[in-house]
C-alpha cells in the first residue's frame, strides 16, 4: 500500500489552497490523503472577567465539521481526517508518523517581523517531520 500524503489545515484560505495542492499530489502519487486540523487549547479555561468557559466540545466539533466540508470539496477517493489537540506543527508531525506518511503538505503564510525570528508552523514541521515536506505557495 502506498503511504499517505498528510496535509495540515485550519479555516484559512491559505490552508484550503494547501489542501487542494495536497489532493492533487495524492492523486498523482495514487496515494491516500490524510487531512489534519489542530486544536491548540481545549477547556475549561478562565477568561478575564467572564468566568469559566468549556471550549472542548465546540472546538473539536467545529474543527471536525470544517474538515468534513473540506474533504467533500477535495474529491479524493481515499481520504481520512483527524482533529488533534496539540500545537499545529506537533499535530502534523505526530499524525504523519502515526500513518507512516510519505509527505506532509503545508501552506506558507508570509511570516514577517518577530514571527520570522521565532519560527512558523512550516519551519517547525520542516525541522521535526518524519518524512518529506512540501511547502505550497498559498500566498497568492
Amino acid at each position: 500500500m502506498v503511504a499517505p500524503v498528510v496535509c495540515g489545515v485550519d479555516e484559512s484560505a491559505s490552508a484550503r489552497r494547501a489542501a487542494l495542492r495536497a489532493a492533487a499530489l495524492a492523486k498523482a502519487l495514487v496515494a491516500p490523503l490524510h487531512v489534519v486540523s489542530a486544536v491548540v487549547k481545549t477547556g475549561p479555561f478562565t477568561s478575564s472577567g467572564t468566568g469559566t468557559i468549556d471550549f472542548t466540545a465546540d472546538s473539536l466539533s467545529v474543527a471536525d465539521d470544517m474538515l468534513s466540508a473540506l474533504v467533500q470539496e477535495l474529491g479524493v477517493e481515499r481520504v481520512s481526517k483527524a482533529v488533534v489537540v496539540d500545537d499545529p506543527w506537533k499535530a502534523l508531525c505526530r499524525e504523519a508518523e502515526r500513518v507512516s506518511a510519505q509527505l506532509i503538505v503545508i501552506g506558507n503564510r508570509r511570516v514577517q517581523g518577530v514571527a520570522r525570528i521565532l519560527g512558523s508552523v512550516a519551519i517547525e514541521v520542516v525541522r521535526h517531520a518524519p518524512c518529506d515536506v512540501y511547502i505550497a505557495d498559498t500566498t497568492s
